[in-house]
């Protein structure tokens, strides 16, 4: 399938692995242009080097988002890369401070804000001018189905999810007339590390071994992942990669569920 982005510039923080290291192969395969970003500079050489694109069309710059002057500099070193961006995925984040409301303290909160929903902000501020300057852009910020049916075990990362999609929404009525659209994308359950982490420590609080552990995370906290397994980040990549492209020409605003039907209501 022609997405249109031939020779378009995109860059997808949280690249070196799953789901925005899966969006980055997809955007590459479609002739863009791609900038992958991540904390650690060994991690997302490797990651690059799996991906086997011309140097010329994937950069891979370190970043650490919670920092503004980090976020800067990597705008700064993005530009004299490769120039003006015309794609943004947001795609990096972490589970956060979990447990109960009552057994997280300030620091957790304001730990798992910062990564989830101040990053974005600041990433998007420091890199909306060059999303402006061509009369067509893309931003897409992944969120999770924690958004609009929160856990009670992770409050902070539900907050900031929610705050992920009342921020792209309001962000796609200021400029969608200027061409740059805006959209979320919104996962349930998905393989990857931040999962693995999760499924790694359930495992050894309920002393089974990790398959038991994902068995038993199915049947007892997500009862309506009607197809019964985690997804695959690529499953959602490719819900990214048309968000990113010339055929969601039409769409703005939009929260795309990737999900397995996880959400209970429509």
């Amino acid at each position: 399938m022609d997405l249109g982005i031939t020779g378009r510039i995109a860059l997808v923080t949280g690249g070196d692995s799953g789901i925005g290291w899966h969006t980055a192969r997809l955007l590459l395969e479609e002739g863009a242009t791609v900038v992958l970003s991540d904390r650690d500079q060994d991690s997302l050489d490797e990651a690059a080097a799996k991906l086997d694109a011309p140097k010329t069309r994937l950069h891979a710059i370190a970043a650490d988002l919670d920092s503004v002057e980090s976020i800067f500099t990597l705008r700064d070193a993005v530009t004299e890369a490769v120039g003006d961006i015309d794609i943004l995925v947001q795609s990096a984040g972490v589970t956060g401070a979990q447990g109960l409301f009552h057994e997280i303290d300030d620091a957790g909160w304001v730990d798992t804000l910062t990564t989830d929903l101040l990053a974005p902000i600041r990433l998007t501020r420091a890199f909306l001018p060059a999303l402006r300057s061509g009369g067509w852009g893309r931003a897409v910020y992944l969120a999770s189905e924690d958004a609009v049916q929160p856990y009670d075990d992770e409050l902070p990362y539900c907050a900031a999810k929610a705050g992920i999609l009342a921020f792209a929404k309001g962000l796609s009525r200021t400029y969608a007339k200027e061409g740059l659209l805006v959209n979320c994308v919104s996962p349930a359950f998905i393989s990857t590390p931040m999962t693995d982490a999760m499924m790694e420590k359930r495992a050894k609080e309920l002393g089974t071994d990790t398959d038991q552990a994902i068995e038993s995370f199915l049947d007892e906290e997500r009862p309506y992942m009607e197809l019964g397994r985690r997804g695959e980040p690529e499953e959602v990549a490719a819900v990214v990669a048309f968000l990113c492209s010339d055929l969601a020409s039409f769409v703005n605003g939009s929260n795309y569920r990737v999900d397995s039907g996880s959400v209970a209501t429509i």
